[in-house]
């Protein structure tokens, strides 16, 4: 396996930049809490560097022939999967999810690569009708230099759906990933650019995450803004982007209410939930959270989600069979005993979990029990705020309006599930539910060919697909008289 680097490194400009002179960020791997790396932390003088040289490479970039493009994004994508035990070991160590899921991300942001290669050559435009001697059309060119941040729970499939389409659209674009997951983001970063992407057209840097957002969204080379994370701090940021007029996309997380019904398969909606809440440990923007079931089979339900929940193996995301790793930093651990010890004070039922896991090496590392509790009344805090981590809420519901009701309750609404065998309630459920992405006896939202966002709260844009390669475009329309 390879070893983490003991040094990591910005690229500004066509050149890796080591630690140098530069104040350094410590990267912990978060199943032991030990520093495993340093980070360089980029100056004002790096930023004004990032800046000039995307406003170089814009102008040749956006004229660089698509097919060309494609083949430089295709060519890096092969290089991905190349590299992709590699690039998921780096992602475990610093992650700390386990390591076949490290690796399927790797396999899977090398797809949206080529997704957007091939999108970008059916970019095509329409003509008006017109009289004779007078002609009118449409197209979309790209909208400019983009400066784009990412989270820490997916290290590399949220950069690359951010990195791909304005890519492909021919647009530059500098990239800060999360502080906490640097390694794996430069190595894809490596790819792209041993593939031959051109000096200055994709850079990444690090650092205090307010003050490089301040400085790039403040520059007048920034055209667009894209943003994956908080609720808060994409506010922020749309404020800091409305000084300057820049377009936005905010994927800002969710809270997502899965209505099962009565008619459901029930054991196979079960394995298929356990699975889907427990991936990456919960930290899931579109993680299924707020679980309303109806009372036929609620019991039923609580005691098959929590059986399936204690066999659950959890452990450090290098060992074979894991199938939990530990959170990402010593602030989630923290949150889910907070937000638990709130439910259950309400009048929540523990059933399974409810603490820090310790022992068998892992008393320093951010792992936390899988959780299930039961009959949590709506005014707990884990009700109304994202948990993002390893604990599912359940509660029952009666009829289908009271679950719309449940659904549509809270501001957010990026994904909701919802197991049915009716197909009259599942086209109900599919119009009436107000989030961005309904899955119905599915949690596959994030295909990489159809549009990735939300609606209210959880932000406004569109990732994936064509949708997501046009929040790269602008529209321009041409009269010839």
């Amino acid at each position: 396996m390879t070893n983490y680097p003991e040094n990591l490194q910005l690229h500004i400009d066509g050149e890796w930049i080591d630690i140098g002179n530069r104040d350094a960020i410590a990267v912990t791997n978060p199943a032991t809490g030990e520093a495993i790396s340093s980070l360089p932390k980029a100056t004002n003088d790096d930023l004004d560097r990032a800046l000039d040289a995307a406003q170089r490479a814009w102008p040749v970039w956006r004229e660089t022939p698509v097919e060309q493009r494609g083949a430089i994004l295709h060519k890096g994508a092969n290089l991905m999967r190349e590299r992709a035990d590699m690039i998921g070991h780096l992602m475990t160590l610093e992650q700390g999810k386990p390591l076949a899921q490290g690796v399927g991300e790797v396999i899977g942001a090398a797809r949206q690569f080529d997704i957007m290669a091939e999108e970008a050559k059916r970019c095509y435009g329409r003509v008006l009708v017109r009289p004779t001697g007078q002609n009118s059309f449409v197209k979309y060119q790209p909208v400019g230099p983009v400066a784009a941040f990412s989270p820490w729970n997916f290290p590399l499939f949220t950069p690359a759906r951010k990195l791909a389409p304005a890519l492909a659209a021919g647009c530059p674009i500098i990239l800060k990933p999360a502080e906490e997951t640097p390694a794996s983001a430069i190595e894809m970063i490596r790819c792209l650019v041993d593939a031959g992407l051109p000096s200055g057209v994709l850079q990444i840097v690090f650092g205090n995450p307010a003050h490089i957002s301040e400085h790039l969204i403040a520059s007048d080379i920034i055209r667009k803004v894209s943003f994956t994370g908080s609720v808060p701090v994409g506010k922020h940021l749309m404020r800091l982007a409305a000084d300057g007029l820049k377009r936005t996309t905010m994927e800002l997380g969710g809270h997502a209410p899965v209505l099962v019904f009565d008619d459901c398969d029930l054991e196979t909606t079960l394995d298929a939930l356990v699975a889907g809440k427990f991936r990456n440990a919960g930290q899931v923007c579109v993680s299924p959270t707020r679980f309303y079931v109806q009372q036929g089979i609620y019991d039923r339900f609580v005691k098959g989600f929590a059986e399936r929940t204690e066999a659950i193996n959890v452990g450090n995301g290098m060992s074979p069979n894991v199938k939990m790793g530990p959170l990402a930093n010593q602030r989630r651990p923290d949150t889910m005993e907070r937000m638990i010890s709130n439910a259950t004070s309400a009048g929540a039922k523990l059933h399974i979990g409810g603490e820090r896991l310790a022992g068998h090496g892992q008393e320093n590392g951010f792992f936390y029990q899988p959780t299930v509790i039961s009959d949590v009344p709506l005014q707990a805090e884990i009700m109304n705020e994202e948990p993002f981590g390893p604990v599912a809420a359940i509660r029952p519901f009666a009829t289908l309006d009271d679950a719309i009701e449940q659904a549509n309750r809270l501001p957010l609404g990026l994904a909701a599930y919802a197991y049915t065998s009716a197909l009259k309630t599942a086209n109900i459920l599919g119009d009436a539910i107000e989030a961005g992405m309904v899955g119905i006896n599915t949690q596959t939202v994030s295909p990489g060919d159809a549009p990735f966002g939300g609606v209210k709260h959880s932000g406004h844009g569109l990732e994936d697909g064509p949708d997501g390669l046009m929040a790269y475009m602008v529209t321009k329309a041409v009269h010839h008289g």
